[in-house]
């Protein structure tokens, strides 16, 4: 693995009745350390909107699409219309992290402002239901990595923990289980069409959705309408290699972003009971690349940063780096950052070791030290 993590050693400490509570109280003094680095972060400036980003974001990205829309009529029946294809589920992704902006709250002051471009942007654009999205993500964020907390390590099609021992597997799911690792990012080739029957299983059925009609109606007139102009524009054969193309392109964008974030890092025990600061920069990876890495990855690259402010604005999150990096170091917190390519060979790793019922699948600073008996 091939990450750099910073670590510090605190100077000596004033003896005051106040530190000796702190010594004390583990969990009073973590509490202490994330309120003294988001005083920081709030005294930089970084969590004010920014409004003049976001909105020239929302005019390019309805650009971009608008002239998708302009080449694919203009195309017609032709097989360049799988470039098209490929193209829009590009700059569809690009819109789903607009959405995934608004549903932090980093665009508006105003809640229902952010609840409302989340639906636009994900059920109406995107054809991606907010209210499932934003019930799976909200506990994500609360317990990243923590063993049946966390919905994005629930064992499904792949394994992505076996704290509780290794999950037994035969026959095809068996084979399957063994490569996981190799297997993964091809199988993101289907994680678009599962991004969209997932919302619409919810939407129309008794998953906890906050504007259920509004949802219904957005979703059925985005989906309806997207297939109605794809089949009547072209030919059965080459309408159906559009939209494979596009939701394959689509998945494979939207997993090759999110796979870096967490997957490889440590796995809380359920009964485990960090911090609020070493809970979220324990199980995330940075992914180095500046601006262009940033715009690839709708400011996403900074993980540790946005899982420590949810709700700081995208465009903040390269300054917020550098103030969190250094404070981490300071209280000998592991920093993790990686390049894009080496984080994409830990998950491959990670999962092949997990798929193989590796009774130790992470070592992981955090289990030991942050245990908490029930």
């Amino acid at each position: 693995m091939s990450s750099s993590s910073s670590r510090g050693a605190d100077g000596p400490e004033p003896r005051t009745s106040l530190d000796e509570r702190h010594r004390s109280h583990p969990r009073e003094r973590a509490v202490s350390d994330f309120t003294d680095l988001s005083r920081q972060i709030t005294d930089a400036g970084l969590m004010r909107r920014r409004y003049g980003l976001y909105w020239s974001r929302f005019a390019l990205l309805a650009a971009l699409l608008a002239g998708v829309v302009v080449a694919f009529v203009r195309l017609g029946p032709s097989w360049w219309q799988l470039l098209v294809a490929a193209s829009l589920a590009v700059v569809l992704g690009q819109v789903m992290f607009l959405g995934h902006d608004a549903a932090h709250r980093q665009i508006f002051r105003s809640g229902r402002w952010n609840d409302w471009a989340s639906l636009v942007i994900g059920d109406l654009v995107a054809g991606v239901s907010y209210g499932w999205w934003q019930h799976k993500h909200s506990r994500h964020h609360g317990k990243p990595n923590q063993v049946d907390a966390d919905p994005d390590i629930v064992t499904g099609v792949l394994v992505f923990q076996t704290l509780d021992g290794p999950v037994q597997r035969t026959g095809l799911r068996g084979w399957l289980t063994a490569r996981q690792g190799w297997l993964f990012f091809p199988l993101l080739l289907l994680e678009g069409l599962n991004l969209h029957v997932s919302g619409v299983k919810t939407i129309f059925g008794r998953g906890p959705v906050k504007r259920r009609p509004v949802e219904i109606v957005f979703i059925t007139v985005r989906l309806g309408g997207y297939l109605a102009l794809v089949f009547w524009l072209l030919p059965p054969f080459m309408a159906l290699a559009f939209l494979a193309v596009q939701l394959a392109v689509f998945g494979l964008y939207m997993g090759a972003v999110f796979a870096p974030n967490h997957k490889g890092m440590p796995i809380v025990p359920r009964d485990g009971r960090p911090d609020f600061l070493r809970r979220q920069v324990l199980t995330s990876r940075n992914v180095r690349g500046g601006r262009w890495m940033a715009a690839f990855m709708g400011g996403l690259n900074y993980q540790v940063e946005h899982h420590l402010f949810p709700s700081m604005p995208s465009g903040n999150l390269h300054r917020a780096r550098a103030v969190v990096r250094q404070f981490c170091a300071e209280h000998g917190v592991p920093y993790t950052e990686t390049t894009l390519l080496r984080s994409y060979g830990i998950v491959v790793r990670y999962l092949n070791r997990v798929g193989l019922a590796s009774r130790d699948p992470f070592e992981c600073p955090i289990v030991q030290e942050l245990r908490v008996s029930r």
